[in-house]
């Protein structure tokens, strides 16, 4: 049975989080779809360079709170492994999402439900959409 509110923690470099804007803009739309709620943990919170444990600490509370994780690795980044190990140990669904172009990453792909190589923006969209009717049916 389908929680009532449910919502999909979307792991994503922080480094490049601007430059991803549209893929998560997208993402936001696609969940919103679904009356999901879209949480991209690094557009939430800023912490500062001596706030390791504070930040994973919160990482991990808001894992917990989510039904299933999304990463978008098109820019790796070890945050996004670490909170995909968590989100996994957790199990929660884990969706696995890249550019085309971008450099495969075989820790967070071996470790995922769902596999996700979109070629634009319109693509993410629809491969999302169908991945994420799969992860509900799941629920």
């Amino acid at each position: 049975m389908r929680p009532e509110k449910t919502r999909a923690y979307v792991s994503v470099s922080y480094g490049e989080k601007h430059s991803l804007r549209s893929e998560l803009n997208a993402i936001t739309v696609t969940l919103a779809k679904f009356k999901i709620e879209c949480f991209i943990f690094v557009d939430q919170y800023s912490f500062a360079r001596d706030q390791e444990q504070e930040m994973m600490s919160q990482a991990m509370k808001d894992i917990d709170g989510c039904d299933f994780l999304i990463s978008e690795t098109s820019h790796k980044a070890i945050g996004i492994g670490v909170e995909v190990g968590y989100g996994k140990a957790k199990n929660k669904p884990i969706v696995y999402l890249r550019r085309n172009d971008a450099e495969h990453s075989t820790t967070v792909s071996g470790i995922s439900d769902f596999h996700i190589i979109y070629y634009s923006i319109l693509d993410l969209q629809a491969k999302l959409e169908s991945v994420v009717a799969k992860v509900i049916a799941t629920r």
